[in-house]
């Protein structure tokens, strides 16, 4: 097992197994709730389960018992959602890095409440990606990379306030230094020019976000150069 690498799988709609193409099956693998339902469906043991266990069946908790995976049950009535409580599983657990499956779908509130959750002050030592669906959000502190391809699209949307000193490579419009306020659409839909770009951030968080869309714009770049 890789101590530095988590899968974290949370509830909402299921994800396919071509979404979690690339994922060490090494990594300790940390279930919120129902998330546990989708990691065994999709062949992935469970190390550790949180959650107020309320969105299980009673026979796959019995199975994850008798496998050895740890259960951290909670109160339904809680001050916390369940992922926030498998993010303090991993944090406590010394892992670096934390890859979350899962939590689109479903009730808006619960996916503008994960978006923002992973971007929290309190999980800032940790490198954090999720894996929405076809989807991919990458939170930025400092410098960070994305990868996909030629035309692939990307936004920018700056959490919990202000980013500033905002500069990007190998996108189609690109940023220097730039201040991107919460709530601007300046830095929605950009496209990669190519198999990996690059985000730098000076000052505060950005969600990077890979909708998993196609953008004309490269394209037509490409036509009218032609």
């Amino acid at each position: 097992m890789n101590p530095t690498a988590a899968v974290l799988f949370t509830g909402g709609e299921a994800s396919r197994a071509e979404d979690l193409v690339g994922l060490s099956a090494d990594a300790l693998v940390i279930a919120a709730d129902s998330g546990a339902v989708h990691a065994v469906e999709l062949g992935w043991r469970v190390d550790h389960l949180v959650g107020d266990f309320d969105s299980i069946p009673p026979g796959l908790l019995r199975q994850l018992a008798e496998s050895g995976t740890t259960m951290q049950r909670h109160p339904v009535t809680k001050d916390q959602t369940d992922l926030a409580l498998a993010l303090d599983v991993a944090l406590r657990s010394g892992v670096k890095r934390v890859t979350v499956v899962g939590g689109h779908g479903g009730r808006l509130d619960h996916l503008l409440a994960n978006v923002l959750l992973l971007a929290a002050e309190d999980y800032s030592s940790l490198q954090i990606d999720a894996r929405m669906g076809a989807a991919r959000v990458t939170i930025v502190r400092g410098r960070r990379s994305i990868s996909g391809t030629a035309g692939d699209v990307v936004s920018l949307l700056a959490l919990g306030g202000s980013a500033r000193g905002v500069t990007t490579s190998a996108l189609l419009y690109r940023l220097h230094n730039a201040t991107l306020s919460a709530g601007t659409s300046w830095a929605v839909s950009n496209e990669m020019t190519g198999n990996e770009a690059w985000i730098e951030v000076g000052d505060g968080v950005v969600a990077v976000v890979q909708p998993g869309l196609r953008g004309p714009l490269l394209e037509l770049s490409r036509t009218t150069q032609s």
